[in-house]
């Protein structure tokens, strides 16, 4: 059993799911399971949709078209016989979201958020099973619902994964056997079998989930980049691919910020010894890059870029000390809040994170915190991350910037920066 996963930018459009249909019949294993993401910029028209729903606009309605008709363009292109049941299999799929705009939202926005969203993979993964069906390969559509099963922990929901061995182990071989399995990414069910999803990009953890529960011989993400590269393109000219990488090293990365593959991807085939490969669907007869249990080092310098960050100060009111029972509730407050830290400094007196800009997550944040603690902080900000660092990794980053925090460990080290200017 082979897996492979495909993002939004390899189904984007008609030519984009040929391509995918191409790679499928002339690289795929004969056991194989596909995992698939929304096309394009789906996902992020779905939470525009969402927030219209929330806040009862009526330009949902118009939203909701748009949707519908960027996904029968795309079908009007591979599926010239109308009577196709993909068509009806479609605007099936598009009822799920129909029946949610019928009446104002009562619903938490989070819960509304996956049951709209998750209708991106559920339309993009039947499109791209019925036309490997149309070029005579045998795609076989699965509800990614059925099998990976989660709490109700909307938005970042979390696996239960005894239960989601069980049914993908009991139902899912027999048809790898008589096919190729499409699934989505993204997606799971609660217990009450209402639609979860795992947080964005969660399609490389879906992709993990169902290698780790069928003991895949491998992990094959296809991306618009050759593999792991040992920086982003849009912030260096010139990038090195790194071929090879341990299990250590990729979950170091991806935990920094490296956008190449899902943080929560590494663990479950670590666990199993699974290799990860990372490969280019504009070019799949490159190599890529390979994860596995080596212990080699990164031959290269690697550097992780996020912007937009903001740098939060907590001081206590009474100068006590910031340390124990202060960093226990100051934590809680991130929890309930959902601000993940990326990263953090304490001095005896304060205690200082810097946090992805969400706006109304950081509003919040900072009222709660401010009840207890006194708190500075600062907008604009850059995070800058370089693993096997050395002092010319550091000034080539660091020129006409203004360093507020650094952390250093062996291997890493991470700058909060602004321009000086």
């Amino acid at each position: 059993m082979y897996i492979y996963k495909f993002g939004g930018a390899s189904v984007k459009d008609a030519a984009g799911i040929k391509n995918v249909a191409h790679i499928i019949k002339n690289y795929g294993e004969k056991q194989l399971l596909v995992v698939v993401s929304a096309m394009g910029k789906i996902t992020n028209q779905l939470v525009a949709l969402t927030n219209a729903h929330v806040n009862n606009d009526d330009h949902k309605h118009f939203l909701f078209e748009e949707i519908k008709a960027f996904h029968y363009r795309i079908m009007e292109e591979l599926f010239t016989d109308h009577k196709n049941p993909i068509y009806n299999d479609v605007a099936n799929t598009f009822v799920e979201i129909e029946w949610l705009l019928e009446e104002e939202a009562q619903d938490g926005a989070d819960y509304l958020y996956d049951q709209i969203v998750a209708v991106g993979e559920l339309v993009s993964s039947r499109i791209l099973a019925a036309y490997l069906s149309l070029t005579g390969c045998v795609g076989i559509w699965q509800d990614a619902r059925n099998y990976i099963k989660t709490d109700n922990n909307y938005t970042e929901a979390n696996v239960f994964w005894d239960k989601t061995i069980h049914e993908i182990q009991k139902h899912l071989p027999s048809y790898t056997e008589n096919g190729i399995v499409i699934t989505q990414g993204f997606i799971g069910s609660t217990s009450e079998n209402f639609t979860s999803t795992l947080g964005r990009e969660g399609s490389d953890y879906s992709a993990a989930i169902f290698a780790s529960a069928l003991n895949a011989k491998s992990v094959t993400i296809w991306k618009d980049v050759p593999g792991v590269l040992n920086a982003d393109p849009k912030w260096f000219d010139e990038t090195e691919l790194i071929p090879h990488l341990s299990y250590h090293d990729a979950i170091e990365l991806t935990y920094y910020g490296a956008t190449v593959i899902h943080p929560k991807t590494i663990k479950p085939i670590q666990n199993k010894g699974i290799p990860l490969y990372v490969r280019s669907f504009i070019h799949p007869e490159g190599e890529g890059t390979m994860i596995n249990n080596t212990e080699a080092p990164l031959p290269v310098p690697s550097f992780i870029f996020k912007v937009d960050q903001v740098l939060i100060s907590i001081f206590p009111k009474d100068f006590s000390f910031i340390i124990e029972e202060n960093l226990s509730h100051i934590f809680a407050i991130l929890h309930r809040n959902k601000v993940k830290v990326n990263t953090m400094l304490n001095s005896a007196i304060s205690f200082s994170i810097c946090v992805d800009n969400q706006a109304h997550k950081i509003d919040a944040l900072l009222k709660d915190l401010s009840e207890t603690f006194k708190v500075k902080y600062n907008e604009n900000m850059e995070l800058v991350t370089i693993r096997y660092y050395n002092q010319q990794t550091i000034d080539r980053v660091t020129v006409d910037k203004e360093v507020l925090l650094e952390v250093k460990s062996r291997h890493t080290c991470q700058m909060v920066m602004k321009n000086k200017n």
